[in-house]
Formats: C-alpha cells, structure tokens, sequence
C-alpha cells in the first residue's frame, strides 16, 4: 500500500496510548515452536530463498558518494565489490576475477578507477568491464566484452544501496518496499554523515531480530540507556507488505496533552524504527543521530555478525557536536553489545536446554509476530 503517515498521526496515536495505558497488538498470543530457530533443514532454506533470492539492503548511499568509491565486504559468503561508476551509478559485482575466480580485492573501502586481480593481473574499471589482461597476446582467444565482473541485480533508492545476492534475479525496489519507500525517503539518508561503523557478533539470526521488534523489553534491559529516552511496553505499530515502522514515546510525550496539535513538533516527542525486511533496522534515537543495524546471519543458526553504522545529520564539528556524536555512539554499542546481545546469546544456549518447545509471543508483540508470518510466507514453511 502506497501511504505515508505524518509524524503528528504518529504522536497522536502514542499520545492517546499513553494516556489510556495501552499498546497497539495483535489479533492473538502466537505460538512459535523453538525448532522455529533451530532447525537447520529450515534454516538453510530460509537462508537460501530469503537472503540469496530478494532484495536486501547492502550499504547506504553516503558509504561510496563519489565515482571510484568503493565497499568490499563479505556478506553472508558472498564477497561483494559495491563501486560508484564515472556516471555516478552504483553497481554490484562479485567480488571475484572472471579469470581463475581469484579474489579481486580485500575487505575495505576506498577509492580506486581500476580493480586488478592480484593473482594474474586482469584489471577492471568501475563499472566491472575487463580493461587490461596481463600477457593478452600469449593467452589466446578471449572476448574482453563477455568477461566483466558477474554483476548483481541492484538499486539506489531512499539514500539506500539495495541488492540480491544472486546473479540472474530481477529486483523491482517499488514493489519490494512497498509503502516503506515514502517512510525512508523522509529520513533523507543522503544527507546525513557516518560518524562510525562497527561488527557486532551476535546469537543466532531470529534471536537478534527478535531484540529489534519490540519495546516490551526496554525498560528492563536498557534502564540505564535507551528507557532514559523512550518509553517501554508502548508502540504504535504498522504494516508495509514485509516491512514494519515502529513508533515509541520519549519520555517527553506527555507534553503534548498541554499544547494544542498546531503547536506539536511531533518528531521530538516520538522515536521511529523502521524495520526493512529481512535484516536492515534505522532507529532514531535522540535528537540529530541515527543508529543503522543490519544484522547477517552466519552459516548456522546459531550465530550472527551486525553492522552498526552511526549517524549524525551533519558532520559534527564543534566539541560539543563531537562529544555528543561520540556519547550516542557508546550509547548504542552500549544497549546492544552490551545489554541486548548477551541476553541474545543467552538464549541461544538455552534453545538446546529442552526449557521449552514453544515460545509464546504476545499482543503486544505484533512486530515479531509479523516477521516470523513474513519469514514462513517467503520461504515456504
């Protein structure tokens, strides 16, 4: 569905939960059998049709903003090579040459007009067509123009580098995001600068997202961190195709009861996660930072590596405008590798302990309700 809410719909529907005590909720409690996160058959066929065969998002637009920037990474066993061309499109490759399928460059970032295999020294340019073979008179017959690095379908959108991880697929980002394009396009990700990037380890894939779908948790888990800002066990919930936008109160919201809505400056009084199905999650914390999560499942159920990229929405530059980039950062790294992963990993241990066959998911636990009824739908289960 094609809409896009405006942050006073969001207040008011907080606002009016806060005051009658309530939350947005399900239909029911569900059911979800623990086999839901250890099954490998289920998992390798989640991790195949889901991962490798629709669109994810891979980088932001503002990680390779010039022609010639560059991101190889290794994601989910795929070594991908993200590359701004001289016209200023980005493209996705393999990372791999076309020659004996040598690895073309490490992980890292920069900026580079040509890519050469460090095992025989065919080079590519930027926009992955072979331009030099070493010794090319010697080799014998090869067509230069058939030999490009293997591109993956992709598509920049909403200041969002989007791919599949499979050659061959067709990616439509309108039909995919659905409804969650105009909600991202709001952020103006374009705009904003990284302030840092790091790798978490985490438990295994639905035990993280599961952390990242609710607020029941945070007044328990994260008193000292994000409860301080938002208030917990309260949540507006909604529903675009796979995607999810969740909106919470900070703890200012009752403010609003005091000011009529022509006053209300709704963004300062809510805080948003907009949950881009499968794995990318952007929170807006406090005022002026965003934090990034893109969570990638490892080989197994049992474990997981998150990307956590900070942001601010303009390069900070004064003292304070370090310190005060400087503090959200460690405030993130904080609540999630220290208050939410080590809860994670703890129940990852405990899957195997025979505690429970089934978990019991509540009303007002409507985002992880919609993920696993997402995850079931797409892979077939």
């Amino acid at each position: 569905m094609k809409r896009s809410n405006t942050a006073t719909e969001f207040a008011r529907r907080a606002l009016s939960h806060l005051n009658a005590g309530t939350t947005d909720q399900a239909p029911d409690v569900m059911v979800l059998p623990v086999s839901t996160y250890l099954d490998k058959d289920r998992f390798e066929r989640e991790f195949e049709t889901i991962f490798f065969r629709h669109p994810q998002a891979l980088l932001l637009s503002i990680e390779i903003p010039n022609p010639g920037d560059f991101v190889a990474r290794t994601v989910m066993t795929k070594p991908i090579l993200a590359v701004r061309g001289k016209d200023g499109k980005a493209r996705v490759f393999l990372n791999v040459c076309r020659h004996r399928g040598a690895k073309l460059c490490q992980d890292g970032k920069g900026n580079q007009p040509r890519f050469v295999c460090p095992y025989h020294s065919w080079s590519y340019d930027s926009a992955g067509k072979l331009v030099g073979m070493n010794g090319r008179n010697k080799f014998g017959d090869a067509d230069p123009s058939e030999l490009g690095l293997t591109e993956l379908p992709s598509a920049e959108a909403a200041g969002v580098i989007w791919t599949i991880l499979t050659p061959g697929e067709t990616l439509d980002i309108d039909a995919w995001l659905d409804g969650m394009r105009g909600e991202l396009e709001k952020l103006e990700l374009d705009g904003w600068h990284i302030v840092d990037q790091r790798p978490l380890p985490g438990p295994g894939w639905k035990v993280t997202m599961d952390g990242y779908l609710e607020a029941y948790h945070h007044d328990s888990v994260h008193a000292n961190t994000l409860s301080k800002h938002t208030i917990g066990n309260l949540l507006v919930h909604e529903v675009y195709g796979h995607h999810q936008l969740l909106t919470m109160g900070r703890r200012n919201l009752d403010e609003l009861n005091r000011k009529p809505e022509s006053e209300w400056e709704a963004e300062t009084y809510i805080r948003q996660i907009h949950c881009v199905f499968p794995n990318f999650q952007l929170s807006g914390i406090r005022g002026g930072h965003c934090l990034v999560s893109q969570i990638l499942p490892g080989t197994t159920p049992e474990d997981s590596v998150t990307i956590q990229t900070i942001l601010a929405s303009k390069k900070p530059e004064t003292p304070e405008e370090i310190a005060d980039s400087e503090a959200f950062s460690r405030m993130a790294l904080v609540a999630v590798g220290e208050e939410d992963y080590p809860i994670g990993f703890g129940i990852q241990k405990g899957l195997r302990s025979g505690a429970n066959d089934h978990f019991l998911i509540g009303r007002n636990e409507p985002g992880i309700q919609h993920y696993h009824r997402t995850v079931a739908e797409l892979a077939g289960a």
